[in-house]
């Protein structure tokens, strides 16, 4: 059985992604992101360390997220990242464009 390529993250959608797996999860670091996107997927997104952290990087500086030094699972220094208020603003304007344009493209492609 051959298997399926991984696709690539459609542009505009992994700071969505991002924020909503804070929000489910509560403070999380890169890594962790990362996994629970590509579990939650079923492997079909995932996200890599070169577009992950220069995003996180952006959403710190926009305020839509908070980080502080903590302690992971295999206690390595690693950086948490929670949701901001300002970050729950924006994941919900970010959740509604994207099932705008979702509808959209249905609107398209289905079959007339």
């Amino acid at each position: 059985m051959e298997r399926e390529e991984r696709s690539e993250i459609p542009p505009g959608t992994l700071y969505m992604l991002i924020l909503k797996s804070l929000a489910r999860l509560g403070p999380m670091h890169g890594y962790g992101i990362a996994q629970h996107i590509q579990q939650l997927s079923e492997d079909v997104l995932q996200v890599e360390e070169g577009s992950l952290y220069p995003a996180l990087q952006r959403m710190l500086i926009k305020g839509w997220v908070a980080a502080e030094w903590g302690q992971s699972e295999n206690n390595r220094r690693a950086r948490y990242y929670k949701l901001t208020p300002a970050g729950r603003k924006q994941m919900a304007a970010e959740v509604s464009e994207f099932e705008r344009v979702t509808r959209a493209i249905t609107q398209v492609i289905q079959p007339a």
